[in-house]
């Protein structure tokens, strides 16, 4: 976390990788009050392809799938980095999700210079992680937030914004706050999220969908049926787009 606790998101080159971390606050910070009536008014099935840029140059790409599973949902990708210098890099991520959109559990990978690995678990509001670094004996930390409506967003995995636009109570708008975690960091904090109405992007029109916290905006852009298109970090040059 930042000095002094402020609120941030930062998009920075660690170990070679193209991460977006988001530093909002403590984990307890408020949560938006919803409750999704039914998993079809949450989630939809999705499946595709991102290319991820940096100051316009392709980086990477990921793929990923939104599918039911189990009574719930899945939502897992795998990313490849390869950035201009330095280590090329996957990283695999898997998150299974109640009909309510709050998490069950989730488990990923990295393959860089080194092998590491995590598996998280969720149950009222506790997220337990066991982390396993090449190496190394596994680590063991828990993270407490107010609400078990967490938003799961690790480094490298932007399919994860596209489960955020659908936990959006979208019936009732405005500004919601969302505990999220960082697996990859073991980072806890918040966010705020906004729907922003018609945005355009490359002559297209599409839904905004605005994730603040105090140093950065990430925007979203989505569809008519709120797929994720597009993500744009401008302050950092970096886009998302699907293929």
């Amino acid at each position: 976390m930042d000095k002094g606790g402020r609120s941030a998101v930062k998009f920075r080159t660690v170990s070679f990788l193209i991460t977006l971390g988001i530093v909002a606050g403590a984990a307890r910070s408020p949560a938006a009050q919803k409750k999704p009536a039914t998993a079809s008014a949450v989630f939809a099935e999705d499946k595709g392809k991102l290319s991820i840029k940096l100051g316009g140059q392709t980086v990477g790409h990921e793929e990923f799938e939104i599918a039911p599973s189990g009574g719930g949902w899945l939502a897992k990708g795998t990313a490849e980095i390869k950035p201009p210098e330095g280590v090329s890099s996957k990283v695999s991520g898997a998150l299974r999700l109640g009909a309510d959109g709050a998490p069950i559990s989730y488990n990923w990978s990295a393959q860089a210079e080194k092998t590491n690995g995590a598996h998280v678990l969720f149950a009222n509001g506790v997220a337990s992680i066991t982390l396993e670094m090449q190496g190394a004996r596994p680590f063991q930390q828990d993270l407490t937030f107010n609400s078990p409506l967490i938003a799961v967003l690790d480094n490298n995995l932007y399919h994860q914004y596209a489960v955020l636009a659908r936990i959006y109570d979208w019936s009732k708008g405005g500004v919601q706050t969302f505990p999220v975690i960082i697996p990859q960091e073991l980072t806890p904090g918040s966010i705020t999220v906004q729907s922003t109405g018609s945005a355009t992007a490359d002559g297209k029109t599409y839904e905004g969908l605005r994730v603040t916290s105090s140093d950065l905006e990430i925007l979203l852009l989505l569809d008519s049926n709120h797929r994720l298109m597009r993500l744009e970090v401008p302050e950092a040059k970096v886009s998302v787009i699907r293929e």
